[in-house]
């Protein structure tokens, strides 16, 4: 069972199969990995215990980044996923830790879960994926319906408050050029960095 993989220069943890969305265009509808070798389906969720094992196994000191990502969305297990990065940075107090999110925390554990972030994460990047509401849902299908829209934006602005840095993203290929640029006024107005990522085929 794949915990922790390793893709470009970060290590990425893998928590989780589950998640709130169920995007249209998501990878692993086609794949089981995202870097041509691990097979990033869990059998089961690890246990703290473990995922700490796991990490033993690697020199941190061989990444720009430990990574929350991986087939699931991490915030399902938001307290397990902040007691991990506790454990990380008193062990290892160099380390960078960034969570890759669909910005749907809050829902997810019904409470505002930004301020437990705070001296612990040190980027959160969201997956923006849409211009408004109607067209975020079609293409990523919330369990939350259209309300994750907004929810993802109000999880930005109070990220701001307690994570170094925040940014939302768009990738590449689902949207039109005018779109994208929709959505990185909507970063700006709340504040935060963007950035277009590249589509896996």
């Amino acid at each position: 069972m794949i915990i922790t993989y390793e893709l470009h220069n970060s290590l990425y943890v893998n928590l989780t199969n589950r998640c709130s969305n169920a995007c249209t265009f998501c990878v692993r509808t086609k794949h089981d990995s995202v870097n041509g070798e691990d097979d990033l389906w869990l059998e089961r969720e690890p246990t703290l215990d473990e995922i700490k094992a796991d990490f033993e196994k690697r020199d941190l000191d061989k990444y720009d980044a430990v990574v929350f990502c991986g087939f699931g969305e991490p915030t399902e297990r938001f307290d397990d996923l902040i007691a991990v990065a506790k454990w990380l940075k008193s062990k290892y107090p160099g380390v960078s830790i960034r969570i890759n999110t669909n910005g749907q925390a809050n829902l997810i554990c019904g409470r505002d879960v930004t301020p437990e972030m705070e001296g612990v994460i040190d980027c959160v990047s969201i997956s923006l994926n849409a211009e408004n509401a109607e067209k975020y849902q079609s293409l990523c299908r919330s369990r939350f319906g259209e309300a994750a829209f907004e929810a993802l934006q109000e999880f930005a602005k109070l990220s701001k408050r307690y994570v170094p840095e925040v940014v939302f993203s768009v990738v590449d290929k689902t949207m039109p050029d005018e779109e994208i640029e929709n959505c990185r006024k909507i970063a700006e107005d709340c504040g935060v960095k963007f950035r277009v990522r590249a589509y896996i085929e």
